[in-house]
């Protein structure tokens, strides 16, 4: 079980990206959550299976198609164990 916590620069708001983020841990079966930030950035944690989080992370370089994303600030946490699903907060 592997736990990051990411920051997402660029232009993530306004683009569906968190929607997109939350299909994409569905997909992979990552449980966590992801939200706006008010610098206009996007946060996420994701925690699961050490392969479905890195593939999460990196779908998080590039994001859904109306997204530019400059930069990804990502690191490791302890796991939450309560957690489970995705939700966008």
């Amino acid at each position: 079980m592997t736990a990051r916590r990411l920051v997402v620069h660029g232009r993530v708001q306004g683009v569906w990206f968190r929607d997109s983020t939350r299909q994409e841990a569905e997909r992979l079966g990552v449980d966590g959550w992801v939200r706006n930030r008010s610098d206009g950035s996007v946060e996420a944690w994701l925690q699961g299976d050490g392969a479905a989080v890195a593939a999460l992370e990196a779908w998080c370089g590039h994001g859904p198609p109306r997204a530019k994303v400059a930069a990804v600030e990502g690191n490791d946490v302890a796991v939450d164990p309560d957690l489970r699903g995705f939700v966008i907060r």
